[in-house]
């Protein structure tokens, strides 16, 4: 496995990294929003909330 920072061999003490310095990179990269998880969420929270809502409406209900 190598480093997905800087390609070199990973070493097991900081897996899959191959050191503190790249693990601290990667995690600077996630702090700073340079990674994102991609959303389908409305960017707005009330359109958000109405989204929710819609979709709890179109569920079926026990009698």
């Amino acid at each position: 496995m190598t480093c997905p920072i800087c390609k070199r061999k990973a070493d097991p003490a900081y897996r899959p990294f191959c050191s503190k310095r790249c693990a601290d990179v990667d995690l600077a990269h996630w702090l700073s929003g340079s990674y994102a998880v991609p959303s389908q969420d409305p960017d707005d929270i009330e359109a958000a909330i109405d989204a929710i809502e819609e979709a709890l409406q179109d569920i079926p209900r026990k009698q």
